[in-house]
C-alpha cells in the first residue's frame, strides 16, 4: 500500500501533467488594443510554436511578432493563405519580426516550419505547426 505522501504526489503530477495538457489546447485569443489591431507574440523553439492556436478576427488589422528561442536550429514561419490575406514565409531571428495583414475571409489556415535537414523529417512533421483561426 502507498503511504499517502506518495499518493498525494502522484495525484499532484497527474494533475499538473492534465494543466500543462490544457494549456497547449487551449487557443490564443488575439484582443484588439486601443488603437484597433490584433497584436500576437508567436515564438518558434525546438520543434514547437508558442502559441499554436491563434484566433482573430475578421476585417481587423493583424500584427504578428515573430521570434524563435536562442539557438543554432533555423527556423521559419509559413502560412500560405492568399485568400485572407496572409501569405507569408520568414526567416526566424531571435529579436523579434512583425508582419501584418489583414485577415479578409473567416476560416481555419495552417502555419508551419518548412526547414528539414537532410533526410530527417521536417520541423512540420516533427510538431513545428499550428493554426490561425479567422473568426467573423
Amino acid at each position: 500500500m502507498k503511504p499517502l505522501a506518495g499518493i498525494l504526489s502522484s495525484v499532484l503530477l497527474a494533475g499538473a501533467a492534465c494543466a500543462a495538457a490544457d494549456d497547449q489546447i487551449q487557443p490564443h485569443i488575439a484582443v484588439v488594443d486601443a488603437d484597433g489591431v490584433q497584436r500576437v507574440r508567436i515564438v518558434g523553439g525546438d520543434h514547437f510554436f508558442r502559441p499554436d492556436h491563434i484566433v482573430v478576427k475578421v476585417n481587423v488589422p493583424v500584427e504578428l511578432s515573430l521570434s524563435k528561442e536562442h539557438g543554432i536550429v533555423p527556423h521559419t514561419f509559413v502560412i500560405d493563405a492568399p485568400g485572407p490575406g496572409a501569405a507569408f514565409d520568414v526567416k526566424l531571428h531571435d529579436q523579434a519580426e512583425t508582419i501584418s495583414f489583414i485577415p479578409t475571409l473567416t476560416g481555419r489556415f495552417d502555419f508551419y516550419c518548412r526547414n528539414r535537414l537532410l533526410f530527417f523529417k521536417s520541423h512540420r512533421e516533427k510538431g513545428m505547426k499550428g493554426v490561425l483561426e479567422v473568426v467573423p
